[in-house]
């Protein structure tokens, strides 16, 4: 029986993987640990995330978008298809800088939604596609380099890969600016005092961080797949 080269010999694909997977590792402890060290410092105001949000979202005429509190550590996010900003218990509960930061955050999500954000818009339309890739890819790919016959489904596989690639880049931009939204929102509210906006700054800088590392992976292991395909169909 006969095997798939790449099963025979060490993957010499794997070593373009190492830096990205450096980086990825890098980017999880710095936000822990920026977002845990400013979680202990408290907002001088006082307010907490869930009024920093729902203070932000009235502000902009967003009264129809809800704030509620979601279980999970760091799980925070905007939900453009139920209009609903969740907040993990220690942002919606807590007055710290690092609560009133990543409130703030998400209701730019909610702002960029609400005026039509082109990148969001290019996002939230890819979205189907790439999550069904990212599910359903390596399924093909595998089939694909077992059954040369069917190499074909090694390439649909790559393409549904390189869509969910497009989703990680694609975000960038839309994280990028919703954090330089949150920081003029906490200033011009007055969420914040003079020298804590450096505190939100490092707080959201370490979160955009993790998500130039889950591109760069994606990019790396996309490059990755296709010396993959190359490889497997020159022999």
């Amino acid at each position: 029986m006969s095997y798939p080269y790449f099963l025979t010999r060490f993957d010499s694909t794997m070593i373009i993987l190492i830096p990205a997977i450096i980086l990825t590792l890098y980017a999880q402890s710095r936000v822990k640990s920026s977002f845990d060290k400013y979680l202990r410092v408290q907002a001088r105001k006082g307010y907490s995330g869930a009024q920093v949000a729902r203070m932000i979202l009235d502000n902009n005429g967003l009264h129809n978008i809800s704030v509620e509190m979601t279980p999970g550590y760091l799980s925070d996010h905007y939900d453009p298809t139920k209009r609903v900003l969740r907040l993990s218990g220690e942002v919606f509960q807590g007055r710290s800088i690092a609560a009133v930061s990543v409130a703030a955050h998400e209701a730019g999500h909610a702002i960029q939604h609400s005026s039509g954000y082109m990148p969001l818009s290019v996002r939230n339309m890819i979205f189907p596609v790439a999550k069904f890739g990212s599910s359903a890819a390596w399924g093909f790919i595998i089939i694909g380099l077992f059954i040369p016959e069917l190499g074909v489904l090694m390439d649909i596989g790559i393409f549904l890969f390189a869509a969910a690639v497009a989703f990680q880049v694609i975000t960038l931009p839309v994280e990028f600016n919703a954090s330089r939204r949150a920081l003029k929102l906490l200033e011009s509210n007055g969420f914040i005092v003079a020298g804590e906006e450096q505190g939100a700054e490092k707080v959201l800088k370490a979160a955009a961080l993790t998500y130039i590392a889950a591109m760069a992976s994606g990019i790396t292991q996309l490059i990755r797949l296709i010396l993959i395909r190359n490889r497997s169909r020159r022999r």
